[in-house]
Order: structure tokens, then sequence, then C-alpha cells
């Protein structure tokens, strides 16, 4: 048995035609992006936790739980957003927007703060 029966997931292979092979590995490299991108968000929260920064604890803790959680959050991102495109590409239908940048951005912008207010208060 070979063909689109034996690939994984079958929810994505199992419809449309096969793409330029181009397009799909660029889905790969921005699902590779996505777990890059988590992997840091992991770094930087336990870094938070685990270097003695001069900095307001409870807000240096808020942050790095934020981190954390969008560190978390990231993989399924990078998942379900490349399900979602590879699906897309299949189909010849326009490329979705990720579910996550926006949240993302949010996110990130009040770990920021919280970290500014914490040096400030310090």
């Amino acid at each position: 048995m070979s063909g689109p029966e034996r690939r994984f997931p079958r929810a994505v292979y199992g419809g449309g035609r096969e793409p330029d092979v181009r397009f799909s590995l660029a889905n790969e490299r921005t699902f590779l992006a996505w777990i890059r991108t988590s992997l840091a968000l992991l770094a930087v929260g336990i870094a938070l936790e685990a270097l003695p920064l001069p900095m307001e604890p409870g807000l240096r803790r808020a942050a790095a739980l934020l981190f954390l959680a969008m560190g978390a959050a990231t993989p399924v991102q990078a998942w379900f957003g490349w399900v979602r495109v590879e699906r897309a590409i299949r189909h010849d239908r326009p490329l979705p927007a990720s579910l996550l940048a926006a949240p993302l951005t949010v996110g990130i912008l009040l770990a920021v703060a919280l970290l500014g207010v914490g040096v400030l208060v310090a």
C-alpha cells in the first residue's frame, strides 16, 4: 500500500491534488518556525524564574507564566496551521490566516509591560 492512503494525517492527504512540492516544503518550514518560536518562549519563561533578576518577584513570575503559556500554545498553532494551509494548498483555496498571531502579539506585549513595570518598582 502506497500513496495518500498511507500518509498521515489522512484528513490532509486524503483529498485534493498533489501540490507543487515547493509549497508543501514552505508550509513545513513555517511549521518548524512556529516550533522554534515555542522553544524560545519556553526558554524565556524558564530563564525568568531561574535567574536572579533585580525586579518585583510577582511581576516577574506573572511574565514567566505568560511566556510559558504562550510557549505551550504555539505548537498547537504550528500543527493546526500546517493542517489548514496544507489542505488549502491541496484544494486550491486561499491560504487561511494564523489563529495565534494576534493573541501571541498581545501576550508578548503584556509580558514585556509586566517586566518593564517589575524593573521600575524594584
